[in-house]
């Protein structure tokens, strides 16, 4: 289940959690990007980079423990060495980038994602079902500083699936759709400061702890019909 989906449905959790920990106060557009077609059971959908661990997550679990080879990057700041049989390494102002080619199990996968789970981990592999193709580069962060750089694309996932559970969670309006494209803002509107950390002087830990509180505005046109609908949230 994606994060707009636990949004949506008011079950939010600590992977919901670590998606907002980045953001301050603001109106931030063009955010969790969908394309998405249906053809007969096959899912073609593609994302902007929001969804990238967690299409890893799902798809590692349905590969378990069995071995397949994964390719791409695991982008941290964190020392993987030791942790993770990497090909190469590379290395800017403090963020490393593990590239990987190797064959891996899913569980191998989700126990580092668990591990490390503010890592970015641009991989792709695949399994008897569903195919994963995640670009293997850091995504873009920040404001953007012209209109150019507003243009962002859903094209840094791309996932081909006949898992009906897995392809209707991006598009949970209508079941039985032929073409989707689907955008969100996040609105935060407050900053909640745990009881505990209030006095506290680790800004880190109370940006990395506090919860945003706000509203998710989804605006999605499935099969040529406009729709929008907003959500409340605190995670």
């Amino acid at each position: 289940m994606n994060f707009i989906e636990k949004i949506f449905l008011g079950k939010t959790d600590g992977l919901v959690h670590l998606q907002f920990q980045k953001f301050s106060r603001g109106e931030f557009s063009n955010r969790a990007l969908i394309n998405t077609k249906k053809t007969g059971n096959k899912y073609m959908i593609s994302t902007s980079a929001e969804f990238a661990n967690e299409l890893v997550r799902d798809v590692a679990g349905k590969l378990g423990n069995k071995k397949t080879k994964i390719t791409g990057a695991i982008i941290s700041t964190n020392d993987f060495t030791g942790k993770l049989d990497f090909k190469d390494k590379k290395q800017f102002q403090g963020v490393k980038s593990y590239l990987i080619e190797k064959e891996m199990s899913g569980d191998e996968i989700i126990k580092l994602l668990d591990e490390f789970p503010k890592a970015f981990f641009a991989l792709s592999f695949e399994t008897s079902e569903t195919k994963l193709k995640i670009k293997a580069k850091a995504p873009k962060s920040g404001k953007p500083k012209n209109k150019e750089d507003e243009k962002v694309k859903a094209d840094f996932c791309k996932l081909i699936t006949t898992d009906e559970k897995l392809g209707e969670g991006f598009v949970f309006e209508k079941k039985d759709f032929k073409k989707a494209d689907i955008s969100h803002t996040f609105v935060i509107e407050e900053i909640v400061i745990p009881e505990n950390l209030k006095k506290s002087e680790d800004f880190q830990l109370i940006r990395e702890e506090s919860k945003r509180k706000g509203k998710i505005i989804r605006e999605a046109e499935i099969d040529g019909n406009k729709i929008r609908k907003e959500m409340n949230f605190e995670a």
